[in-house]
């Protein structure tokens, strides 16, 4: 299951620096590095930096988490997203086989370090999929060649759940999506924006705890309806999850 990551991070950690040799799919490590240097480096001019990053002096402190990218210390990145996707998830109520479930069946899109699975480790960072780096330019350039014979090598079935932005950084063919909608007249539905991370949280955590990996679209409906959630197919690899209005 691959999830958005989230701008907002908890901060510190109780692991050693990053070693981009511990991550999953080491393929990717040469364009992990490359980026990470590139924003050590970006950090050392503020401004440049939150122009970059689009963000404001008043978050001035990512910029300082930048330049301490190789130096920080590192959490689970379990553990690194916070934000309401992550808090529906809530891994922190995961005993420990749940835990482990969760770690094998989740992933989550990053535009620093292309995808984390497993028991990655990551410091706190500010790279957001749509920003483009000087030394860089966009990373969807960078991170396409990089990403997609990554996703394209993966037999399991794979739950999308990626946000618009971290889409465009590579395609996963064959890739179940889920759309968050709300029906505003009879037959007639939109897709809601406020509620979509915290539903998609919810279904995350429902695919996460599940007895056994679901190998196929009917089975996918089959948890994600157990856990109380409306979902319908729609589409070969398409699922709308209805939600009520508000």
């Amino acid at each position: 299951m691959l999830l958005p990551p989230s701008e907002t991070k908890a901060a510190g950690g109780d692991g050693p620096p990053l070693d981009v040799d511990t991550l999953s799919f080491p393929e990717l490590n040469p364009v992990r590095g490359k980026l990470a240097d590139a924003l050590v480096e970006l950090a050392a001019d503020v401004p440049a930096s939150l122009a970059a990053l689009d963000i404001s002096i008043r978050q001035a402190d990512e910029v300082t988490r930048n330049a301490e990218l190789w130096s920080s210390p590192t959490l689970p990145w379990l553990s690194r997203y916070t934000g309401v996707l992550y808090d529906a998830l809530d891994i922190g109520s995961f005993r420990k086989p749940a835990l482990v479930k969760a770690q094998r069946r989740l992933a989550v899109a990053s535009a620093l370090f292309g995808v984390v699975s497993g028991t990655d480790r990551i410091p706190a960072y500010r790279l957001s999929g749509g920003s483009s780096l000087p030394a860089i330019g966009t990373l969807s350039a960078l991170w396409r060649p990089a990403l997609e014979p990554v996703f394209a090598g993966i037999d399991d079935l794979i739950v999308d759940l990626r946000s618009g932005t971290y889409a465009t950084l590579a395609r996963v063919p064959g890739a179940v999506t889920v759309r968050v909608v709300t029906e505003v007249s009879p037959g007639v539905r939109k897709t809601v924006s406020h509620f979509n991370k915290a539903y998609k949280g919810k279904v995350a955590a429902a695919l996460a705890r599940a007895p056994r990996d679901p190998s196929t679209v009917d089975g996918l409906l089959r948890v994600i309806s157990r856990a109380g959630l409306a979902i319908e197919r729609t589409g070969e690899h398409q699922l709308e999850l209805l939600t009520a209005s508000h």
